[in-house]
């Protein structure tokens, strides 16, 4: 059942040792069946050492194992919430890369301030609000996933396809789970810029014209960044 998409699932979750975003097991990677509705997921606390794409495990969007020897990610319910809510995303990441867990952990929103995070997300990558007690203490990572689609009630989930997780770290999305990736290897590389930026001059701006440039060059109606297809 849906071998292609497992090891596109399970290449990704690989990609993310390659970029060294994870150590451990510290992370996972799933992408969702356009048709079926079906989620491919890592399975939990598998060595990347040992991963195969065989080791994948087929959920259900109510989170019913379909397919599949071992239990699935333990984040499963987060990525659930987010397929349901952001119904344009095909694949999700999430990591605890040093740079975007700093900034989580810190409870600040990665600011947009160079042109390398306006090409790839338009905003502030947004940092959510405090779990409560009832959050934590029910269903958690489902909350999580509930804390995050609150977080972007007034925010375009495609233009900035990724989050800060308060006090947890980050996720990111995309069309796929390889785009996904990217955006996870973007995100790592802007939260350790902003520290940097931040560090030699914690007054600085950011011009508000080249965001809208750089973001829509790439993205826009009449983007012309890149090759035709």
């Amino acid at each position: 059942m849906l071998e292609e998409l497992k090891k596109k699932v399970c290449k990704a979750n690989l990609d993310l040792v390659k970029h060294g975003l994870v150590i451990f097991t510290w992370g996972n990677v799933s992408a969702i069946d356009p048709e079926t509705k079906l989620v491919v997921i890592k399975p939990s606390g598998v060595s990347y050492d040992d991963m195969k794409p065989e080791d994948m495990v087929v959920v259900d969007l109510d989170g019913k194992v379909v397919e599949g020897e071992l239990r699935p990610s333990s984040d499963t319910p987060t990525h659930l919430v987010l397929y349901k809510e952001f119904p344009n995303i095909g694949g999700i990441v999430h990591t605890h890369s040093t740079y975007a867990t700093a900034w989580a952990q810190a409870g600040m929103d990665i600011p947009n301030i160079g042109t390398t995070h306006a090409d790839y997300f338009h905003d502030d990558i947004p940092c959510t609000a405090d779990m409560t007690e009832e959050q934590v203490n029910g269903e958690y990572e489902a909350e999580t996933g509930t804390a995050i689609v609150q977080r972007f009630e007034s925010l375009n989930y495609i233009h900035t396809p990724g989050v800060l997780v308060k006090n947890h770290g980050p996720f990111s999305w995309g069309k796929d789970a390889t785009e996904a990736v990217h955006n996870a290897v973007v995100m790592e590389q802007v939260a350790k810029m902003a520290f940097v930026s931040l560090t030699i001059n914690p007054s600085l701006t950011m011009n508000p014209l080249l965001v809208e440039k750089h973001f829509m060059r790439k993205h826009g109606p009449n983007a012309y960044y890149g090759q035709k297809k």
